[in-house]
């Protein structure tokens, strides 16, 4: 029975991105990969325990080291990405990112054959046979496993902005969707996903956590897959909520956010605030108007007394925080809208193509 432990919680303000990609083939179609890449070939020194496939061969993910700061996180970002790319080109393959392929089928794919994922196939079954997804995971140290709990519960209600900016995944399975993004419905089929209630400290989510896995409901507490928890044994706060993304500078904006999101809600623990303790219900209604409209979205306020756009937002959060990263990602193109307007104006080849990693 793996589960974690509040002494996991030592460090504050460490980070860790973990990436999930696409193996493609010359055409920029996922194919079976993940074989060659993590099993019959040793992989860079800098990917060395730090490379591993997800559900289908096509899908691959990768860990950064644990770092102490944003200028360190940035670098590792690099390297991780330098590497598992010509990794791949060695073997014939490219990577893509994104938070679906547009170009996957699921029913023409191939599961992985590690234990744990025909375990889960065989539990979950249809959720989890379609389930092509790819996200951004960031990782921020927290020194005390209460605060973690605590930065866990109020960081809910900032998901919907990540989301909104991160949507890039208008298609699945060969089909318009009509979502910004369609990964985070997608995925929420899945059992123990999505938004998380409250906990009212970390032993009541260790003990969920504990029965959930004794009564055999999950085979490992990494099975808890909400869109943010307290990673027991890594002592972070995980937020999991961004959809792949093929551009670094993307990625690291929402590292930089997270990043100080939980620097300032631990400082608020500390200073003895009470917290929101927000209701599930407008917290999936935002989510709902971020997968659905990206950057177009309106979301509700905290009070529930309206509702305030994406823009307005960022600007509050940029303002708020010192961070800048998130203005960029809204004044850009999102990736949503761009894959759109690419399959319109190009067709699907020059989807596939803007989703490559670069060299």
């Amino acid at each position: 029975m793996e589960l974690g432990s509040r002494d996991a919680f030592d460090r504050m303000g460490t980070l860790g991105i973990e990436e999930e990609f696409y193996v493609v083939d010359e055409a920029g179609r996922p194919t079976a990969g993940t074989d060659e890449l993590v099993y019959e070939s040793d992989p860079p020194a800098v990917l060395e325990g730090r490379l591993d496939h997800e559900l289908f061969k096509c899908v691959i993910e990768t860990q950064t080291p644990t770092v102490e700061s944003l200028s360190a996180g940035r670098e590792a970002l690099s390297e991780v990405r330098t590497a598992l790319v010509e990794h791949a080109h060695e073997w014939g393959f490219d990577i893509a990112a994104a938070g679906l392929h547009p170009a996957a089928r699921w029913r023409s794919l191939e599961h992985a054959e590690k234990s744990r994922y025909r375990s889960q196939l065989e539990r979950i079954q249809y959720p989890q046979h379609r389930n092509t997804t790819a996200g951004l995971h960031v990782h921020v140290g927290v020194d005390d496993a209460d605060k973690a709990m605590w930065v866990a519960n109020e960081l809910r209600w900032y998901l919907p902005v990540m989301l909104a900016l991160s949507a890039n995944s208008p298609f699945w399975n060969g089909y318009d969707t009509g979502l910004a993004s369609a990964r985070a419905r997608i995925f929420e089929g899945l059992p123990n996903t999505g938004m998380p209630t409250a906990f009212e400290d970390f032993e009541t989510f260790r003990r969920f956590e504990r029965t959930m896995v004794e009564t055999g409901s999950i085979n490992d507490r990494g099975e808890l897959w909400y869109d943010v928890r307290p990673h027991s044994e890594h002592g972070t706060v995980e937020v999991r909520t961004p959809d792949g993304q093929a551009d670094p500078d993307r990625v690291f904006a929402f590292v930089e956010y997270t990043a100080a999101l939980v620097e300032d809600l631990a400082a608020r623990y500390e200073d003895g605030e009470t917290g929101r303790n927000h209701r599930r219900e407008p917290l999936d209604e935002n989510k709902w108007r971020a997968l659905r409209y990206g950057h177009d979205a309106e979301l509700l306020t905290p009070e529930w007394d309206g509702t305030v756009g994406l823009g307005e937002l960022v600007d509050r959060e940029c303002e708020r925080l010192g961070v800048s990263g998130l203005r960029a990602l809204y004044e850009a193109e999102s990736g949503a809208e761009r894959q759109r307007r690419l399959l319109d104006e190009e067709g699907l080849d020059a989807v596939c193509a803007a989703l490559l990693l670069g060299p």
